[in-house]
């Protein structure tokens, strides 16, 4: 067997119009693969073919030019169809290159995997990669045992082998990232002139139950961070080497110990690091802050979403939030009353929704009163542990529409195009509404959402729904902040 040596990373070109329409994200978990194959002796190439909006043909041709021993892809769900078009391209450029796949739908859909896609996938990476894939790479390249690899999936003699787990890396710290190979110019956040941005990591894990949610399967509610001097020295590393100037979190709850998150923003405002912080954590986590929310200010922390989900503890329930409904107005509260972009989501389309139910959270989204609301398809990942209570109204079965977009789970007082149109109108009742409040906004609000809104009518999945004649109100308001800039 040929020694193994490059090995393409790849991002599959998978699009829902969600993420793609506020900026341009790169992939931040090949760039912790890259740095461990690296460090392992191996050659990685860094290809985000999704964020270059790159077609099969242009991949293709960039698999024929780099000529790997090994193409990696990732998946979750709704991305699934278009990693395996990925992974049987390369197999179709050349059956020796071996393929692997890995992330949450591969982690937990396997059989199905290599029910169907037998002569696409060589090996599923299950969990964390870092270590994984090198161990996989160096047995193979020994001719070692390959069942002795932790947390792999394969076929042998067309029988399935799931070896042990690995367990969970404990020191994030010790991990090499290779930031270099990052094609920095395409990164960029579209409410910020002259941005490059990054994704980054403080922590991986989440300690929630969320019943909808991939994560606290994936973790098994297991949590770790990195030391607040690690993680701030790579800001700084960031700025001073790429021109980084905002970061997006990728953590679910960066903020779950508030020692160590506190020492973060210190570090950040003593420091006087200067980058754009976006975020997500928990609205009980921002309750548990309240006093050191001037913090996030100073630390420059500019947009934090919270997961609300749902205006009504009988769901609230359902979901698994450990929240009450009263409790997410107050943190949407503290994050605007400091002057920091609040964005938030509602899951809609249950099996119990009507338009009535619908229209009742759009008006209680109003009065909750974040920048920024996104509501959202229930979607029915195969392996959730909501997932026994929809299958039932599950309607569509075809993986690359989960993506939280598109409604296929039939409320059963309504059909699936009412839900796509109650989920436009949602959006844009809510966003008009914003519009004709604007002025009670910060000037620095106002700008921001004055941009976004333009975005979001211009550029996402919401764009044919936010077609129409802009009411006059709505004009001169514009207008009249136009000019005044």
């Amino acid at each position: 067997m040929k020694k193994i040596s490059k090995v393409m990373l790849i991002t599959p070109p998978y699009h829902a119009g969600v993420v793609e329409s506020a900026g341009v994200w790169l992939n931040v978990g090949f760039v912790y693969i890259a740095g461990s194959l690296r460090a392992g002796g191996y050659d990685p190439v860094y290809y985000d073919a999704m964020s270059h909006w790159h077609k099969l043909e242009t991949i293709g041709k960039r698999i024929e030019a780099e000529k790997p021993d090994v193409v990696a892809t990732t998946a979750f769900t709704a991305g699934i169809v278009e990693a395996l078009k990925v992974l049987k391209l390369s197999k179709e450029i050349n059956p020796e290159i071996i393929t692997v796949i890995g992330n949450v739908h591969p982690t937990f859909c396997y059989e199905e995997l290599f029910r169907d896609h037998a002569d696409t996938i060589d090996y599923i990476v299950r969990g964390e990669g870092e270590e994984t894939l090198v161990d996989l790479l160096d047995t193979l390249n020994s001719g070692g045992d390959i069942s002795a690899v932790k947390s792999i999936v394969y076929l042998d003699n067309g029988k399935l082998v799931v070896t042990p787990s690995r367990g969970y890396i404990k020191d994030l710290d010790a991990l090499p990232l290779a930031w270099d190979l990052v094609d920095w110019p395409i990164y960029t956040y579209r409410t910020m002139e002259n941005s490059r941005l990054a994704i980054v990591s403080s922590s991986r894990g989440c300690s929630q139950q969320c019943s909808f949610c991939s994560q606290q399967l994936f973790w098994q509610r297991n949590w770790r961070g990195r030391s607040p001097e690690n993680f701030v020295g790579e800001l700084e590393y960031l700025r001073d080497t790429y021109g980084v100037n905002v970061v997006m979190i990728s953590d679910e709850t960066p903020t779950l110990e508030r020692e160590r998150w506190e020492k973060i923003l210190d570090l950040l405002i003593e420091r006087k690091v200067g980058t754009k912080i976006l975020m997500e954590t928990r609205v009980d986590d921002i309750l548990r802050d309240e006093d050191i929310m001037w913090k996030y200010q100073k630390a420059l922390i500019d947009h934090i979403y919270v997961g609300v989900e749902a205006t009504t503890q009988e769901a609230l329930d359902i979901f698994k939030k450990d929240i009450k409904v009263e409790q997410s107005k107050k943190a949407l509260d503290l994050i605007n009353k400091h002057n920091i972009v609040s964005e938030t989501s509602f899951v809609l389309g249950m099996p119990d929704d009507t338009i009535e139910k619908i229209r009742n959270t759009v008006e209680l989204a109003k009065f909750y009163n974040p920048d920024l609301a996104f509501f959202l398809a229930i979607a029915p990942w195969p392996y959730s542990e909501i997932y026994p209570l929809l299958k039932p109204y599950v309607e569509v079965f075809d993986y690359s529409k989960y993506n939280l977009v598109e409604p296929v789970v039939k409320p059963t007082a309504m059909t699936l195009d009412e839900v796509r149109n109650e989920l436009g109108l949602a959006s844009k009742n809510f966003y008009m509404d914003k519009l004709r409040n604007l002025e009670k906004l910060s000037p620095e609000k106002q700008e921001f959402m004055i941009k976004v809104t333009k975005i979001i009518a211009n550029n996402s999945y919401l764009k044919e729904h936010m077609k129409g004649e802009m009411p006059e109100e709505m004009k001169k308001i514009m207008d009249r902040l136009a000019v005044r800039k």
